[in-house]
């Protein structure tokens, strides 16, 4: 078995309190191993985001284990959430500096020749396509070098055929680098894609298999 990574133990998150209080995760347990691609799928509500923000850091559970032993972990999220006043390179170059420790780091211009788009350095997020942001998302997120990948739904607002591109590019990038990906969606295709499906619902994991 490769290295573990991540791993969640009977994790509750609950929001609000009393008669209103819900359970976002309800006993959640969860390993990621180094190398992997999970898909994270239900529908909405069925708390997969929350687990992702769990494993992440940006969610505390109310109850329960969360260790993270990877080095870096970094996000693609839904919306691209490029710092709207910083060009396509800028972004990058702020992404990159907490990663600036290892000298191994891609420069964002390669980064963005990676994901295609060297010709849209200077370019502001708003006078990019949502296929185009959501690339330069991904360069962002590789700045830090993670050995873990959350993607929160990340074709949720891109049309189909751009969203296909989209995964051909993680899929690509992901063999590359050799980076463990946890992917959060409710579309059985995207989740296809990927190598062990863990099914949510109602914040309990209620099924988990190998995609076929």
């Amino acid at each position: 078995m490769s290295e573990l990574l991540a791993s969640c133990r009977d994790v509750v998150v609950e929001y609000g309190r009393g008669e209103a209080c819900v359970k976002a995760l309800d006993g959640v347990n969860l390993d990621v191993h180094a190398g992997e691609r999970v898909a994270l799928r239900g529908r909405s509500g069925s708390g997969k985001t929350t687990l992702l923000h769990v494993v992440g850091g940006l969610v505390e559970p109310d109850r329960g284990e969360v260790d993270v032993h990877a080095a870096k972990v970094a996000y693609v999220f839904q919306s691209s959430n490029l710092l709207p006043t910083f060009t396509a390179y800028e972004n990058l170059s702020f992404a990159a500096r907490s990663a600036q420790e290892n000298s191994s780091a891609p420069e964002p211009l390669a980064l963005l020749q990676l994901v295609g788009l060297a010709n849209k350095a200077d370019n502001l997020p708003g006078e990019l396509s949502g296929g185009e942001a959501q690339r330069v998302a991904i360069a962002r997120a590789l700045a830090q070098r993670p050995a873990l990948l959350l993607c929160d739904e990340p074709t949720g607002q891109l049309d189909r055929d751009t969203g296909t591109r989209v995964l051909d590019l993680l899929d690509a990038l992901q063999r590359e680098f050799g980076f463990a990906l946890v992917t959060a969606t409710h579309d059985e295709e995207v989740a296809g894609r990927l190598d062990r499906i863990v099914e949510l619902e109602d914040g309990r994991v209620v099924g988990e298999a190998a995609a076929a």
